[in-house]
């Protein structure tokens, strides 16, 4: 069953879209993180779909079968291999043609030349030339476990050069307006420190030491 038959609320993805995965964690920091060691193959592309889950731990044909499933605004979550690549430039190109919104990969991949140069969000833990069989039957649409992390068929995934971020649509639906907050105050700042202004005249950094050094409760907070 793919992903596209949860359809997500008019704007949600669109203003995910939006969202640094950084604004949405310090908007709710109970999200779910993928692990760190995942990482782009290419830099500066965004992430933003629905997760249709494969296990192809130990053979390709998970690959396959999600690949054939998935379509337009669907992420490819991967259990994968750690020590054989389960994806490369010929599923990367088929899952263009198809709309896919990107691939994670809790494992190898390989062809990372290729990859690099496509419009494809692609993240691995690494590269090998290797690849799994393709032998057994497939498995998809599956809750997966990617290190602590649970992923759920449907899920709604982001993903930036910063790491990947899974949430139920209810948990953005609830955070999404802080997020978008955090990240306009941030860009404001950016701005105007890059004209001139200093970091720590919109931050209470001063009076937050002075609490700290006092033994009273405090938070730093931006102004």
């Amino acid at each position: 069953m793919s992903a596209r038959l949860h359809e997500a609320q008019p704007g949600v993805l669109q203003r995910l879209a939006r969202v640094d995965t950084t604004s949405l964690v310090d908007a709710a920091r109970g999200l779910r993180v993928l692990p760190p060691t995942l990482r782009p193959v290419r830099h500066g592309l965004r992430l933003v779909g629905r997760a249709l889950t494969v296990d192809a731990r130990e053979d390709l044909m998970s690959m396959f079968a999600g690949l054939q499933q998935s379509g337009p605004g669907d992420v490819l979550v991967v259990a994968g291999n750690s020590e054989h690549a389960v994806a490369g430039e010929l599923f990367a190109t088929e899952a263009l043609r198809r709309g896919v919104a990107g691939i994670v990969i809790d494992g190898l991949c390989r062809d990372s030349r290729t990859l690099a140069g496509l419009d494809l969000p692609v993240y691995a833990r690494g590269v090998a030339p290797t690849a799994c069989p393709a032998r057994s039957l497939p498995v998809v649409q599956v809750p997966i476990r990617i290190g602590a992390v649970e992923v759920q068929p449907g899920d709604l995934v982001l993903g930036d050069d910063d790491g990947l971020v899974v949430a139920t649509e209810n948990e953005l639906q609830a955070v999404l307006d802080v997020a978008e907050v955090i990240q306009r105050r941030e860009e404001a700042l950016r701005a105007a420190i890059a004209a001139g202004s200093s970091l720590f005249d919109s931050t209470n950094y001063d009076e937050h030491v002075a609490a700290l050094r006092a033994g009273r409760d405090s938070k730093l907070t931006f102004l």
